[in-house]
Formats: structure tokens, sequence, C-alpha cells
């Protein structure tokens, strides 16, 4: 277990994201933030994560509501926003703008960031899909944050058929079981996330 210096409060983490951080469909304590925080505790980690996901969020809803879900009490923030623009088919210049000031106001507040993305659909054509699927990598390297990818990684497919025992019914957000396949993947980031916030 970690052990905290005396009067050292643990770190405090703003999980800002769409419905898939917000626990969409799912049982109280079962979507992704509950799930991350039990995995976390698991590792002897005494960080708090708070759900700032609210669903149906693109990232302009995000970046509207970033400020009032920063607290003083905030160490690091992780954004996982942009499958609601992806699924909309928004122009990938907007959702790369929105993105580029979230991570601003953030760095602005020497907050560290760890940026979680989602491969975007070929159903827009090629050129649509090269352009938002570069987003999240320039970004990341621009404001130097940590990165995952893609947010479904930890389900190990993409074919709906091998995913279906792991999503809800909508074939979109996933279920309890397939929310802790993905919650192993992102912990150890998040522990990167957490040492990153420490002084």
């Amino acid at each position: 277990m970690t052990v905290l210096p005396a009067g050292a409060e643990p770190v405090t983490v703003v999980a800002l994201g769409d419905s898939l951080t917000a626990g969409y469909g799912l049982p109280e304590g079962e979507g992704l933030v509950p799930q991350l925080q039990g995995w976390l505790r698991a590792q002897g980690s005494d960080a708090v994560v708070v759900n700032a996901g609210v669903s149906g969020d693109t990232t302009a809803g995000g970046l509207a509501r970033l400020d009032w879900s920063l607290t003083p009490e905030t160490d690091a923030l992780i954004v996982t926003l942009g499958g609601n623009d992806l699924l909309r088919g928004l122009d990938p210049a907007t959702t790369r703008a929105n993105l580029d000031a979230i991570l601003a106001k953030a760095q602005a507040r020497n907050l560290p960031v760890l940026l979680i993305g989602l491969p975007g659909p070929a159903n827009f054509g090629p050129e649509w899909k090269a352009e938002f699927d570069a987003i999240y990598p320039d970004l990341a390297a621009k404001y130097d944050t940590l990165l995952v990818p893609d947010f479904m990684a930890g389900l190990g497919s993409h074919d709906p058929a091998a995913l279906r025992g792991l999503m809800q019914g909508d074939g979109i957000h996933p279920n309890a079981e397939g929310v802790g396949k993905i919650v192993a993947t992102l912990g150890p980031e998040v522990l990167a996330l957490i040492a990153r916030a420490k002084p």
C-alpha cells in the first residue's frame, strides 16, 4: 500500500469524457470510473478518480464544461472525448481545435494529462479517417501528454461478432465485463499519470 507523507493528500484525477466515461447503460459501480478506482486500489494507489463523463458530449461539450469540472484539488486529467464527434462525422479540424483548447487549459494549470483516443470509422472516407486518426498522436506530442490511441484496445478486437459478449446491445458501449478488460489496459497508463502528478 502507498504510504503518504504526513499531511499529504491523495492525487485527484478528473476523468473528462462522454458516455464511455460516464458508465452509460451500466449499474452503479460497474462503469469505467468505479472499476478504475477499484483497480487502482488493488495496485495500492490511494488516488481518487472523479467521474466527469457526460453521455452524448462532443469535444465541444467537454471544452465548454472543463473550467467547472476542474477544482482546485485537481492534480491530473484524463481526456476521453471524440467518440460522439466521430459518430456524427464532424469535421476533424473542429475536433482537433476543441481538444487542443482543452489541453492548452490543462497545461496552463500545470496538470499532467492522459489523452485517450478512438480510431475513426472508415465510412466517412479515407481522408476523413486519416485526418481524425492523426489528432490524438499530434496533440499528445504537442502537449507532452500520455497517450492511449484506442480506448477499446483492451477488448482485443474491432470485429463486432468477436466483441458481442463484451458489448451492450447497442454495439457501441462495453458491458461491465468489457469495461473490466478496458480498465486492465488503461490502468498502467493511469498509474503513470498519477506518478506525473506527484510533487
